[in-house]
């Protein structure tokens, strides 16, 4: 998690270094569309499935709300700090947790609803509407940490009746598809030197979610989820170092409240799962 921290920070960092040269629809449609060929020799599960007509529609709707995500995602990254970007990305786990308990049946206890209060509260204060202009860039943001979410609660859904494999790929095929009217719309030809660094943020994307899938295999949410918080201390240092802007402690004081939350969220769902497999003392041995 530590080095996929750091890897997802390089990410938004070679994306704030290519700048608003090209239209974010067509930065989004070429990261992604050099991330399905890097994946076509994983595919093989994906040519084998017989998908059904609603998991298609699922995996397209998917498709649809990613892909105005990232657009929305590589606009904030033209316009706002690269910690602002990385704390209010913190909110969207939030917003899994509303709809999952709205959509998906699942139980909003009370702790949730105090952890999601504070977890608001984080991002107020890292937007501070009303002491600081509240700029195009973080709307953008604000709207793809929702979008974002819906996108995982799909995802969380397509998971359990399928290989994750075709979640990934479907993901990063249909997502192509979405943002290819967009970047042919307002096409600017990109140099050799825009391309390399584009092919630099596929490779590095796909390591950083694959290392992230090994971390969540060998330990727990409780383990992995807090270090995550890491990458708004990465994307401070990096902001201030490379492109010369100034750390922000009220972006890191509302982005530590926002993943405390998330932890505290994480940290009670695994309590309550290991309450469910857990048998009773006096249970049967049978």
């Amino acid at each position: 998690m530590l080095v996929t921290g750091v890897l997802f920070v390089g990410v938004t960092a070679i994306v704030k270094y290519i700048g608003s040269d090209l239209p974010p629809a067509q930065t989004g449609f070429l990261r992604y569309f050099i991330g399905t060929i890097i994946l076509i020799p994983m595919m093989r599960p994906l040519f084998n499935a017989r998908l059904k007509r609603r998991q298609i529609l699922l995996f397209g709707c998917r498709g649809m709300v990613q892909s105005i995500g990232v657009v929305l995602w590589f606009f904030a990254m033209t316009k706002i700090p690269i910690a602002d970007v990385t704390a209010l990305n913190y909110t969207s786990p939030i917003y899994v947790t509303i709809g999952a308990a709205l959509f998906l049946g699942e139980r909003l206890a009370f702790r949730r609803i105090i952890a999601i209060f504070f977890a608001l509260l984080g991002a107020l204060i890292i937007l501070q509407p009303g002491f600081r202009e509240v700029s195009s860039g973080h709307i953008a943001m604000l709207i793809a940490a929702v979008l974002f979410a819906v996108s995982f609660l799909i995802a969380k859904m397509m998971a359990d009746e399928m290989n994750p494999i075709i979640v990934v790929a479907m993901l990063s095929i249909t997502v192509t598809i979405g943002l290819a009217p967009f970047a042919i719309a307002a096409w600017v030809t990109p140099t050799l030197t825009q391309l390399f660094w584009l092919l630099m943020v596929a490779a590095i994307a796909t390591i950083g979610h694959y290392l992230m899938t090994l971390a969540f295999r060998a330990a727990p949410l409780t383990v992995t989820q807090p270090m995550v918080f890491l990458q708004l201390i990465w994307a401070a240092i990096l902001g201030a170092t490379m492109f010369g802007e100034p750390i922000d402690g009220w972006v890191v004081l509302g982005g530590l409240i926002t993943m405390a939350s998330v932890s505290f969220i994480t940290w009670r769902e695994a309590v309550l799962k290991r309450r469910s497999i857990t048998p009773s003392p006096l249970a049967t041995k049978l």
